[in-house]
């Protein structure tokens, strides 16, 4: 394996497990007995690369198995790669022009409709702040999102801005904190994505600045939240993700990850006194770019 390639997660537990010289029946049992079951099978596919953890259950059996193998905590689930699409979002017809490579053609060109996407290549994206608070509950979380903007001709009006929810839950509709209105919106029942025109107050002169601000909630009555993710359609010269949580639930570990070109990478993250993980990233291109967390 090349030495500047990150570790994959199938080859550190495979390492991991020769090394504790532990059997993966055993294993299986060990996970069993402490409430977080998962099958010979399954591990055996996760040591080979085939599968990996990515469900809330499995996610949650990881603590224990790195305690088994005498690992640090994080010590498996830093390796891991991003959640692979499910269900629509495996299906990945060749993109539309100027839509988003995450997304199938006719969903985008559906969301889109009636919304003016010819200026986007005009629009340079200088900074991208999203913050975003999770519950108590840990089913739901409010976004908070701040955009610097640089229009390198005249006449840019505004921008369109792609919003879904995870399994199980809802967006609502976005609102406008500064220097923006809301346009046209659309909603995709199927989905759960919600296309929404952001409008500025003041059309920037060319080479100039605009800083807008929304955000909006995402109600959910399904499992609870274990992950965040942005898909940027456009390139975004600098982008600041922080996840808060409440104080009186806390995850167990926290790990950020990007999803491009076929490229994965994950890393551990740690809580700040705010209880708040974040992550920086520089000149992103079209992928996907969040964090996971398994709670305690």
């Amino acid at each position: 394996m090349n030495a500047d390639q990150p570790l994959r997660f199938a080859d550190v537990l495979r390492s991991a497990v020769r090394e504790r010289g532990v059997p993966l029946d055993r294993i299986a049992d060990h996970l069993r007995r402490r409430g977080t079951p998962v099958s010979q099978a399954t591990l055996s596919y996760w040591q080979s690369g085939r599968s990996q953890p990515e469900r809330a259950r499995s996610l949650a059996a990881l603590a224990q198995l790195e305690q088994l193998l005498g690992m640090e905590e994080g010590g498996l689930a830093a390796h891991l790669d991003a959640p692979k699409p499910r269900g629509r979002a495996v299906r990945r017809p060749t993109p539309v022009h100027r839509g988003p490579s995450w997304a199938p053609a006719s969903d985008f060109a559906r969301m889109v409709e009636g919304m003016d996407l010819s200026r986007d290549a005009d629009l340079t994206r200088l900074s991208l702040h999203v913050r975003v608070d999770v519950g108590r509950d840990r089913s739901g979380y409010l976004e908070r999102a701040r955009q610097v903007l640089r229009a390198e001709k005249p006449g840019i009006t505004g921008l369109v801005v792609l919003s879904w929810a995870n399994e199980g839950g809802r967006s609502l509709p976005l609102r406008p904190v500064r220097n923006c209105t809301i346009g046209r919106v659309n909603v995709d029942d199927d989905t759960g994505q919600v296309a929404t025109e952001l409008r500025f107050d003041q059309v920037p002169e060319p080479q100039g600045t605009i800083v807008v601000e929304y955000e909006f909630m995402v109600a959910s009555q399904g499992p609870d939240i274990d992950h965040f993710e942005n898909m940027p359609r456009m390139p975004v010269r600098e982008y600041l993700l922080e996840v808060g949580f409440h104080p009186e639930a806390l995850p167990r570990h926290v790990v950020a990850f990007s999803d491009v070109d076929d490229t994965h990478r994950a890393r551990a993250v740690a809580l700040d006194t705010s209880h708040t993980a974040h992550m920086v990233a520089h000149n992103l291109t079209p992928g996907r770019y969040g964090m996971r967390w398994t709670w305690r």
